[in-house]
């Protein structure tokens, strides 16, 4: 659920109005004036009024039965927001040709103001449906992407960031000790990848591994992840890592030449 709005001295309350709607509707797929004014703690005249104008600048639509949805406009925008990423095309083939090899779901991420953003994900047809897709939003704690990228950071921006995380329980599974991610992170950095282990969804592993330039500094990671019916035994802890660490290179490498 999408956090109610925090006005402060740097800040406009009715953008962060709407965009908290923005941000409720696309969790929930759909809501409509109640139920979003609930979610976010606002007034059903004022989150109406947001609605209203985002309505008619194109970037919410409505049905006959008054449920709110996101518009279609905001495709054009990410499209637009991926593109600047100068890896991503790199990404996107080297992406599709691993998860061709492994059969399961993979993703890339990168950070952006100490949020993990999935901007590329492929799947396969046996790949377990759920809630990530482009453009998702998730802990870097909690993921094999986010501790991979964590990892291999400088240790100044490292702290930094872990300094700025909320390092809340996602799942039973998940990090919530900074002591006891500090040591995962080193482990990692060791082993040279990250394993989730049911830590963001329940039932669900992950193999991660950082991506690197050619002179060490880390501009995302990628990752595998499939149920824990399938992704176990050497094949999560010794084949997998090797085909994303491999992956990882190739980006890396690509990256910082072309």
């Amino acid at each position: 659920m999408s956090r109610p709005p925090e006005s402060g001295p740097a800040t406009v309350s009715a953008t962060e109005t709407s965009f908290a709607i923005i941000e409720q509707l696309s969790e929930v797929n759909g809501a409509g004036v109640s139920e979003l004014a609930t979610a976010l703690g606002r007034s059903k005249s004022n989150v109406h009024k947001h609605l209203v104008t985002l309505r008619e600048l194109g970037y919410v639509t409505k049905d006959e039965d008054d449920t709110y949805y996101v518009g279609l406009r905001f495709l054009g925008l990410g499209d637009r927001a991926r593109a600047r990423s100068s890896f991503y095309q790199v990404a996107k083939d080297e992406t599709d040709s691993l998860i061709d090899e492994v059969g399961e779901r993979g993703q890339v991420m990168v950070e952006e103001d100490g949020r993990g953003i999935y901007i590329y994900q492929a799947t396969t047809d046996q790949a377990v449906q759920t809630d990530s897709h482009i453009g998702t939003v998730v802990r870097l704690h909690a993921t094999a992407v986010g501790k991979s990228y964590l990892a291999f950071l400088d240790e100044a921006k490292r702290e930094e960031l872990l300094d700025s995380l909320d390092l809340s329980a996602v799942t039973d599974g998940t990090i919530t000790d900074r002591e006891t991610l500090e040591a995962e992170l080193a482990t990692i950095r060791d082993r040279g990848v990250a394993f989730n282990n049911e830590e963001r969804t329940v039932g669900m592993r992950a193999v991660g591994a950082p991506i690197l330039t050619d002179q060490g500094g880390v501009i995302g990671a990628i990752s595998v992840s499939g149920p824990t019916t399938r992704i176990n035994g050497d094949w999560y802890r010794e084949e997998i890592p090797q085909l994303v660490r491999r992956s990882a290179r190739v980006i890396g490498l690509k990256a910082t030449y072309s």
